[in-house]
């Protein structure tokens, strides 16, 4: 029967998309639309013009009346006479004319699948044989657009780009509220919300390789005021790539916001030659006029269908040594690891850095790397004698590798010093002591996909591989390319790793893998097609980890999200924060550990087994549940978030005392996303001595759940409500377990 109803659904979603796309054709509309967003184009004689973005109508008939000088903008943005705002598209053509005017050719509809549906418009120049075919992929249930743009030359001779973004999407409101995502190594993605005013401003990356790091290619834009979490009308963008990027937001005098999206054109211009063509990376974009909650429920549920590997398996429990061992290990250490990982109830061990090189052996960051030979003298029985003793314990094994990178102390670097970037006659400079390898040069694509498969057709029974990028550019150049077409090395590197990644996973389906740059320095969704999960900073500081996957929430799922609980005090910030805190924060995204069981007292043993427990057990919720921010930890020293299952009949919820200063008065907590209808019972997991909530208290109903809440008790703030958690210090924190009554 569920069968039946699935394919009927289908059925009239197909049919729904296929009526709409001829309606828009009869009318000289084109509707880019989910269900609940859409974007009108209208075709005005040889313009492709944008007169609507927003939450879907009934009817479009009312655009054909619409006076065409009331349109937001073109469908591109072209350098041209009568253009004085950011461009979106800048060439010069084979004859050296700077300018491009562009004409409607046609359209085409397809559906890609019953949830899918693809909209491609072709657009000429007026005089040039240069084409523009601007793709739009609207994903229906999850409320995500994606546009890409195809630059193609036809011209006699070559044609050199400029600007080449790939979406250009003007707005017009009253004001205009810009949130970013900022930090870099050990503190990313903070957020950052400041009104936009007349002017252009530019978040970029120039870095080459760590597209997050510094700034996040994803953004939030609130029309008339702030973002809030439940109301308001707000736009979330995020650019699928792995290289530079750029995002522009101009106002100009009539208070339009232009916003050009793509890879950054910043010194890299090139040259597209007679027959050749350009296709940039998918700038994906939500609305939402129900808040930014609504934004990132949208994104989360795209992602676990379309963004992200196998988004609809779970992902297991993790211990990783790193943060113990560093590069100090031997064969008999990481045994001891493994067999008391298996203990806590660990699914998964993974080996860091520092297992491989032997003329430079990997003992510190400065030598080996490139050199991807086991180290005997650290371990004499090699890999398959720790995947034999994880197997033995009954837990599966994983691998750190970094093989985009090489040392200048390596036998790699010896015999090919010219497979680095670098620039001819310059100093080479080095950063974390390592060199970026030149994954424009296909030959460097063949050594990295023959390196990292060799490993696993040598142990096939690895389960998992951590693939690291400590480096960003530092020496732009390319031995490899053309002295013309140096400026095109950012695109042509991502490009090359795009192709390593397909290689390997071509050859190498099954095998699980985390991206990971200096911790988050990628968490893009250009990078994650092709893994499963990101790390998401190399901070476990459990308060600072709160802010962390905060803003990353906002884009990314928590099934993608590295979330590690770590010894105290944490080994950068000397902070300390009892076990059940570490264990709390970390639980909201996918729990893995960077403690070791033998630097743990017998108490925080029996806490950590209990902990492992529960987190399998909510682990469906969390990992593929509708996320709820309700209490952000940039307004309050306390924090909530709470996740329900699709169903609504499980959720979780987790609530953080982050920081306490006398007399501070916290907000009730109104929970979301429940049946209003329905009766939950209430139980609180990972308790510590005298718990806060009475075991299996209720049932409540959704409606009173959430219009209601449940209070905060603080020590000296206390109520005598029925529903209260208790927070009797900093650092303290609780874990609700939510159930619908049958």
């Amino acid at each position: 029967m569920k069968m039946n109803l699935f394919f009927a659904s289908v059925f009239l979603l197909t049919a729904m998309i296929n009526v709409h796309g001829n309606a828009a054709a009869n009318n000289n509309l084109i509707l880019i639309e989910t269900s609940n967003t859409v974007l009108v184009y209208r075709i005005d004689q040889e313009d492709v013009n944008l007169y609507y973005f927003g939450e879907t109508l009934k009817q479009y008939d009312d655009f054909k009346l619409v006076e065409q000088n009331s349109h937001l903008g073109n469908i591109v943005s072209t350098y041209r006479g009568l253009a004085f705002n950011e461009s979106s598209l800048r060439v010069t053509h084979h004859d050296g004319v700077l300018s491009t005017e562009l004409e409607y050719v046609e359209h085409t509809v397809e559906s890609i699948d019953p949830n899918t549906r693809q909209t491609t418009v072709v657009l000429k120049d007026n005089i040039y044989d240069f084409y523009v075919d601007v793709v739009f992929r609207a994903y229906h249930q999850q409320d995500v657009i994606s546009i890409s743009t195809r630059y193609r030359n036809s011209e006699p001779s070559a044609v050199h780009l400029y600007h080449f973004a790939s979406s250009y999407l003007p707005v017009f409101s009253g004001r205009y509220f810009l949130t970013l995502f900022h930090g870099e190594w050990f503190g990313e993605m903070n957020m950052r919300e400041t009104e936009l005013v007349e002017g252009i401003r530019i978040i970029d990356s120039k870095q080459g390789v760590k597209t997050s790091d510094k700034f996040s290619p994803s953004f939030l834009v609130s029309l008339s005021h702030k973002a809030k979490e439940n109301s308001g009308e707000v736009i979330g963008g995020t650019l699928a790539w792995s290289g530079n990027w750029r995002h522009s937001f101009e106002i100009d005098h009539r208070r339009k916001l232009h916003i050009v999206s793509g890879i950054n054109p910043f010194g890299s211009d090139f040259r597209l030659e007679s027959g050749n063509s350009f296709t940039t990376p998918e700038m994906l974009i939500s609305y939402s006029s129900k808040g930014k909650g609504q934004i990132s429920r949208n994104f989360h549920a795209w992602a676990r269908e379309y963004g992200l590997l196998a988004g609809n398996e779970e992902r297991p429990l993790i211990i990783n040594n790193w943060e113990d061992t560093f590069f100090s290990f031997d064969e008999e250490m990481i045994k001891e690891i493994i067999s008391d990982g298996a203990d806590l109830g660990i699914e998964l061990f993974v080996l860091d850095d520092g297992w491989f090189g032997t003329e430079y052996p990997r003992d510190n960051d400065s030598q080996g790397l490139g050199d991807w030979v086991v180290n005997r003298e650290k371990l004499p029985g090699g890999i398959e004698s720790l995947i034999e003793k994880a197997h033995s314990e009954g837990i599966k094994f994983g691998l750190w590798v970094e093989p985009e990178m090489v040392n200048k102390d390596s036998e790699l670097f010896k015999k090919h010093p010219e497979w680095a970037i670098q620039e001819p006659g310059r100093r080479m400079y080095e950063q974390r002591n390592q060199y970026v390898l030149d994954l424009s040069n296909p030959e460097v694509q063949d050594f990295i996909v023959n390196t990292v498969s060799g490993i696993l057709e040598e142990h096939p029974e690895i389960y998992y591989i951590k693939w690291d990028a400590n480096s960003h550019f530092s020496n732009v150049g390319s031995p490899y390319l053309a002295a013309n077409n140096q400026s095109y090395l950012g695109i042509a590197h991502t490009h090359g790793l795009y192709t390593v990644l397909e290689r390997v996973r071509a050859k190498h389906p099954d095998i699980i893998m985390q991206v990971c740059a200096s911790g988050g320095g990628r968490i893009d969704y250009g990078s994650l097609k092709y893994f499963h999960e990101f790390w998401s900073s190399d901070n476990t500081d459990a308060y600072q980890r709160i802010f962390i996957q905060w803003g990353t929430s906002h884009f990314f799922p928590a099934i993608a999200m590295g979330a590690h609980v770590s010894d105290v005090p944490n080994g950068i910030t000397r902070r300390s924060f009892p076990i059940k805190f570490r264990f709390d924060v970390a639980m909201s995204g996918r729990l893995g550990m960077e403690l070791q069981p033998s630097h743990m007292t017998e108490e925080e043993l029996d806490f950590s087994k209990n902990a492992l427990k529960y987190y399998k057990r909510i682990r469906p919720v969390v990992q593929f549940g509708d996320l709820y921010r309700l209490i952000s930890p940039y307004e309050h020293n306390v924090a909530s978030l709470m996740y329900v299952s699709d169903s609504k009949s499980k959720a979780v919820l987790f609530v953080y005392h982050h920081k306490w200063i006398y007399g501070d008065v916290y907000p009730d907590i109104k929970l979301q996303g429940l049946d209003p209808d329905a009766r939950y019972l209430i139980r609180e997991i990972n308790k510590v001595g005298d718990f806060y909530i009475e075991d299996g208290q209720g049932p409540f109903s959704g409606e009173f759940l959430m219009k209601n809440g449940i209070k905060i008790n603080t020590p000296f703030s206390r109520s005598d409500a029925h529903l209260t958690v208790s927070l009797m210090g900093e650092y303290d924190s609780v874990i609700l377990e939510i159930e619908k009554v049958q």
